[in-house]
């Protein structure tokens, strides 16, 4: 969102970027754009998405705006009854098939509620962008909407030369949720000769501090937990290995193109990922990954190994990973971005 909304500013775009305040958020960082966060009594369970709608919505009835950007689902309801009472345009950035997600199909009431919310909602969205090729497809089949595709890149970004590590250290940032392989990933680093860096928080935190527990890996594991974007530019490049793991449940992680994927790549770091069609499709163009069939925890951990001792093959995808970052940046998707929004205001 930070990149989005500063492109956006620079642009001569108007922006206000709202957000939820947590008792654990960060000061506010001053950025070419409005920013706002809204408290919310309840933040827990789904009950909590129905309190920061309404929040969100008498907020929004309160501001002066042409556009207003639903961002996922779960503020879907109150831009559309905002933009509706206010007679806006409105946008969908679909930053994944939220009703895909793990943590929502393995839940059947969860499921069902935000099935009907997508179904109901989504069609009201006919302005909309997302993060990859299929999703795109996926809305328009269920939907009948036409979106575009803004992948999810990195700003370009020059890092300075870094003195050589001692210690293998291998880097995940991203969030600590259901679905990203954590119960096969920790007890992988049993047999890993590196250090694992955990950069990021969510709702599999606990469950993942208690498998570093059970299988005693607390001396091979670090949770770092939330990391700002700029902490993140100095670690990332200092990481030996990347770690880039979705389950296969549901369309969401299978046809899943996350932002990391392409972080790793503009730091330089090659990354073991697992072998699912968007992944793959940038992988055969570019090498910057070691492919993986399965995310079984052998199956990492000979991956890890793998790239720890074959120096030749670390060093074409390290060399790989610097030729593609000159083509895989935001510079490249901003331009698309730009482009939708003027079209929309004019």
């Amino acid at each position: 969102m930070q990149r989005i909304c500063t492109s956006l500013a620079k642009h001569g775009f108007e922006v206000t970027l709202a957000g939820r305040k947590l008792k654990n958020s960060k000061p506010i960082i001053t950025q070419p754009y409005r920013q706002r966060r809204l408290s919310c009594l309840v933040n827990r369970s789904i009950i909590f998405y129905a309190f920061f709608n309404i929040r969100l919505f008498s907020w929004l009835l309160t501001e002066k705006a042409d556009i207003v950007c639903a961002i996922d689902l779960d503020t879907i309801l109150a831009c559309y009854f905002a933009s509706k009472i206010k007679r806006w345009k409105r946008v969908y950035d679909a930053h994944e098939l939220f009703t895909e997600q793990k943590e929502i199909m393995s839940r059947p009431l969860v499921y069902k509620l935000w099935l009907m919310l997508e179904k109901y909602a989504v069609p009201h969205f006919q302005h909309g962008y997302t993060v990859n090729d299929f999703i795109v497809k996926e809305l328009n089949r269920r939907y009948g909407v036409h979106y575009i595709t803004i992948k999810n890149m990195p700003v370009k970004t020059v890092f300075p030369a870094l003195p050589s590590s001692k210690e293998n250290t291998i880097i995940y940032q991203g969030a600590v949720n259901e679905g990203r392989s954590f119960e096969t990933l920790i007890p992988a680093m049993k047999f890993v000769q590196a250090k694992l860096l955990i950069c990021g928080d969510g709702n599999f935190f606990a469950q993942t501090k208690a498998l570093i527990e059970e299988y005693m890996v607390g001396n091979k594991v670090e949770l770092k937990g939330l990391v700002s974007p700029d902490e993140l530019k100095k670690i990332t490049p200092t990481a030996t290995i990347a770690i880039m793991l979705f389950e296969q449940t549901g369309l969401n992680q299978y046809h899943s193109l996350a932002n990391r994927f392409f972080d790793y790549i503009m730091a330089g770091v090659p990354q073991v990922c697992i072998n699912y069609p968007e992944y793959k499709a940038i992988n055969d163009i570019y090498g910057v990954a070691y492919m993986i069939e399965d995310t079984k925890p052998e199956t990492i951990a000979d991956a890890f190994t793998t790239l720890l001792n074959d120096k030749a093959l670390y060093q074409k995808l390290k060399a790989n990973c610097l030729k593609a970052r000159k083509v895989l940046n935001w510079e490249s998707e901003e331009k698309k971005l730009i482009a939708f929004y003027k079209k929309l205001t004019n």
